[in-house]
């Protein structure tokens, strides 16, 4: 058996709230893409822009900006994702 990496919970307890945790981030980093792209970021620049490659691959650069944003501590819409589900899992489970 694998020791907690959180003290005080179980290995699955603490497992389980590690992929919540990567969920509520990887949500928050999709969101933030989603507002990049709204905002403009990564749209063609005069005639100097990449053509049709640079416009295929611009969701891949934003969603890995939105990745770093996040990683870096984002706006919080991670933490609150998680709380929430946590909320809901320890009173499903109560």
């Amino acid at each position: 058996m694998t020791p907690s990496p959180i003290p005080g919970l179980p290995p699955a307890a603490a497992d389980r709230r590690q992929v919540i945790l990567a969920k509520a981030q990887e949500l928050e980093a999709t969101f933030l893409a989603e507002m990049l792209a709204h905002a403009g970021l990564g749209d063609l620049q005069g005639g100097f822009g990449g053509g049709a490659g640079e416009a295929q691959f611009a969701s891949f650069l934003r969603q890995e900006q939105a990745r770093l944003m996040v990683d870096g501590g984002g706006i919080g819409l991670a933490e609150m994702i998680f709380n929430t589900l946590m909320e809901a899992d320890h009173a499903h489970n109560a």
